[in-house]
């Protein structure tokens, strides 16, 4: 479903209006406006593959954009995966879903994982702190011992 240029690069020009416009934070019905067409028809249009020079240059002006970078602008997997996933946040029992190569879905809490990171990273400081004092003393006891 997606088209390729000369350079191999995956490009699909609705998906890259698609996610154009939702990086501006502007809702389709918004761009319709704009554009003086239906919600229904932005929507089609984002889902084509290919759009003509005189829609692409449409959506630019109404993105603010180049035609450029709709027509550059890559897929990449990673990227959507992220763009499309919510991530709900409702005060400390937010829960992320992660997709695992086994089609099973995973989910934590987000909170934890930040204190955990935060406890690693704390833990890894002290450990250098406390090698640095003990060569710190060695050095001072080197100094001491010249005396």
């Amino acid at each position: 479903m997606e088209t390729k240029d000369i350079t191999g690069k995956k490009v699909h020009h609705g998906h890259n209006v698609k996610r154009l416009r939702q990086s501006r934070g502007i809702k389709q019905q918004a761009i319709a406006h704009e554009l003086e067409l239906s919600q229904q028809v932005i929507s089609k249009y984002e889902q084509m593959e290919e759009l003509d020079e005189e829609i692409l240059q449409k959506f630019a002006k109404a993105l603010d954009i180049s035609v450029d970078v709709i027509k550059m602008l890559e897929e990449d997997p990673v990227a959507i995966y992220i763009e499309n996933n919510t991530f709900e946040s409702v005060n400390d029992n937010a829960k992320i879903n992660v997709a695992s190569d086994d089609s099973s879905t995973n989910t934590f809490n987000e909170l934890d994982k930040v204190i955990e990171l935060y406890e690693r990273l704390l833990k890894t400081e002290q450990e250098r702190n406390t090698a640095l004092e003990d060569r710190l003393s060695k050095l001072e006891e080197k100094l001491n011992g010249k005396k």
